[in-house]
């Protein structure tokens, strides 16, 4: 089962472990939303290509490289003269969660889908995929004209039997209004098999005053899977008409929640393309994510990392029709 994820790869500053410092030195790495579910998955054992475009700076080439030796398929990725990626660092409180601030208005995965050329080079490439994975964050930072590019393109591999799956991943300052992100987030969900959301996100981009009424808002969607994540209270699965409210084992030494969402949808799209029924798909789900927010930063070291599936799982669930 092959899948590609679309989005930003950038440059992340964040905090180094252990230090005493007023002033904190800053570790370099690079991560964005769809990217680090993307590397956990390709940890994991899955085929993933990534969809971005990037400039022709160091930072860009230190990036391929860094895919390559993952195992990511970077043959979707072109890359513009004379651009370089967006930048952000990261604070975090005294109990893991995090505080962002970004530089990311040049940054070339804002023109994805937009160049004619370009678009229909990329589209010629995710035809060839199982499954598609996109966020939020895609839809922000993408213009409009390349957001309806995008949907179109949605539709068509859906009609031809891809498999699309979803994170609204809702960030307000990306976004002109709550209306714009709304609209955009309607459209894309209208075009989705698998929803992966937080009920964080979806209360601050809808009102939804509980889990309920999320869930009851997205029922006009029709999905086949909906995952709707609550932090440490357990995530509520809805699949073939059963609801389903899973635990979500406790972590006592949490560092860094960055990513925490990014490797639960890892954990989750892996233990599907491999065959896993959704309730086990969570599992792994959650497995990742515990992983990932005991350590600083998004992506954590690859040798730290253990694959979150359970052995044994066989054909990929999410196969063309």
């Amino acid at each position: 089962m092959k899948l590609a994820a679309l989005g930003e790869v950038m440059v992340e500053l964040a905090p180094q472990q252990g230090q005493g410092t007023a002033v904190p030195l800053l570790a370099q790495s690079y991560a964005g939303d769809t990217y680090n579910t993307s590397i956990y998955m390709a940890r994991s054992g899955v085929a993933v290509s990534y969809a971005t475009l990037l400039g022709d700076d160091p930072y860009s080439e230190q990036m391929l490289h860094s895919m390559a030796a993952e195992g990511i398929d970077t043959a979707a990725i072109e890359q513009l003269p004379g651009r370089c990626p967006g930048l952000y660092t990261i604070r975090n409180n005294a109990d893991g969660e995090r505080q962002f601030t970004y530089w990311r208005g040049e940054s070339p995965a804002r023109e994805l889908f937009l160049d004619d050329a370009r678009r229909e080079r990329l589209a010629s490439r995710l035809r060839q995929m199982d499954c598609l994975y996109l966020s939020g964050i895609t839809l922000a930072i993408m213009a409009p004209q390349a957001r309806e590019h995008l949907l179109a393109f949605l539709a068509e591999f859906r009609r031809g039997g891809g498999r699309v799956a979803f994170d609204s991943n809702y960030r307000p300052r990306l976004w002109g209004s709550a209306r714009d992100a709304q609209q955009a987030v309607d459209a894309v969900l209208q075009q989705s098999d698998i929803a992966l959301l937080t009920l964080e996100d979806e209360q601050l981009l809808w009102g939804d005053r509980t889990a309920g009424k999320c869930l009851e808002r997205n029922g006009r969607y029709h999905l086949g899977e909906l995952v709707l994540k609550r932090g440490p209270e357990p995530v509520l699965l809805q699949y073939d008409g059963t609801l389903s409210a899973l635990e979500v084992p406790p972590v006592s030494d949490i560092v860094d929640t960055t990513g925490a969402g990014d490797a639960f949808n890892a954990g989750y799209l892996a233990a599907r393309l491999c065959g896993g029924e959704p309730e086990a798909a969570v599992a792994a789900g959650n497995r990742c994510a515990a992983q990932v927010i005991r350590y600083r930063g998004a992506i954590i070291p690859a040798a730290q990392f253990t694959p979150c599936l359970e052995k044994g799982t066989g054909q990929g669930a999410l196969a063309r029709a």
